[in-house]
């Protein structure tokens, strides 16, 4: 079975323009979210993170020697889980995207986004290579809507009642 490659921000804002839209406004309503990376065993590590959204890409920075910058380093695979916020009943919905984490080692690339975040110095920086966006919402009080895209589909959608 083969994969499709992984997209960029700016990829899968292009291709499914509404869904990256109500992704991006889920992410950029609070501060911090929430990073799953795997350990050396395997298991699940979860951590808190901030996310970027600029110049059509998804970013995630880090402490420099912070476990889950270790954790990229040795297996890029990630998800990223939107904050619920304050609404218990997540009214906008909830996101989640999948991929794989790219350190940037460009010195150019890096000070781009230095001269546009000012993140504390010195730090982790890695781009996205999404593989899967989610989003989950309630439609009517009466459905329980699932998009799902995935590089080189067509956005999938699932109601449950």
């Amino acid at each position: 079975m083969t994969h499709p490659t992984p997209s960029n921000w700016a990829a899968f804002t292009a291709a499914e323009p509404d869904l990256a839209s109500a992704a991006e406004d889920r992410f950029t309503a609070f501060t911090h979210h929430t990073l799953a990376t795997l350990r050396k065993d395997g298991s699940p590590r979860t951590s808190g993170l901030e996310v970027r959204f600029l110049h059509g890409e998804l970013w995630l920075g880090m402490m420099p020697g912070s476990l889950k910058a270790l954790d990229l380093r040795r297996d890029p695979r990630f998800a990223l889980q939107v904050n619920p916020g304050a609404d218990a009943q997540m009214a906008s919905g909830d996101v989640r995207i999948g991929g794989r984490a790219v350190e940037v080692e460009d010195s150019e690339a890096k000070a781009a986004y230095v001269k546009e975040v000012e993140p504390p110095q010195p730090f982790h920086l890695f781009r996205t290579e999404l593989t899967e966006v989610v989003r989950t919402y309630v439609q009517d009080d009466t459905y329980l809507v699932v998009e799902i895209w995935k590089p080189g589909e067509q956005v999938r959608t699932l109601r449950r009642r």
